[in-house]
């Protein structure tokens, strides 16, 4: 019997790297992490990774493009059909959801902001960072310090998570402090 196998489009290729290249930049930041362990993880050969994105960078910058336009996608889905402070509210409780599910997502965004020294990557968290920024201005229609606030509690929920302080096995001090960031003003 003859075995034949659909061949995959470059698009899903392309999708197949990010997949892998989230895992490894996650682990090891922009620096750390080897194009040829993250073709192996896609099961590809790392000519192709290069043939696909030409640099390393390029690939973590659309590793990092994907991960702010996926949250971005989330705080629409939870907010849809709010306004105001219950849609910073659905947008948080999602994100806190996510970050207890997901810490590869995380790490991967810490990653990002750690390797913002370099011009390249700066802009395109700079971007994404925007994006969320203006979908919460947009969809609450709060004020400045409210978005602010908002943002800045979203920072220090990533902060717990990296610690592995969100959920079940998070302390009392972080659950206290947690829960004041899920509450409103």
């Amino acid at each position: 019997m003859v075995v034949v196998r659909e061949r995959k489009t470059s698009e899903v290729r392309r999708e197949e790297i990010i997949d892998a290249a989230l895992q490894e930049f996650a682990e090891r930041g922009l620096e750390g992490a080897s194009t040829e362990d993250i073709a192996r993880r896609a099961g590809i050969s790392q000519p192709y990774v290069f043939r696909l994105f030409h640099t390393k960078k390029e690939l973590f910058r659309a590793v990092v493009a994907r991960c702010f336009r996926e949250t971005l996608e989330m705080f629409q889905r939870s907010a849809e059909g709010l306004r105001g402070e219950e849609a910073l509210a659905a947008m948080g409780n999602a994100y806190v959801q996510r970050l207890s599910a997901d810490p590869v997502q995380l790490r991967a965004q810490m990653q990002a902001y750690a390797a913002c020294g370099d011009p390249e990557v700066r802009e395109v968290v700079r971007h994404g960072f925007g994006d969320l920024v203006a979908y919460a201005e947009r969809v609450s229609g709060l004020e400045s310090d409210q978005v602010t606030l908002f943002f800045a509690k979203g920072m220090l929920l990533n902060v717990f998570a990296s610690m592995e302080q969100v959920g079940e096995s998070a302390e009392p001090w972080a659950l206290r402090l947690i829960g004041a960031c899920l509450e409103p003003r």
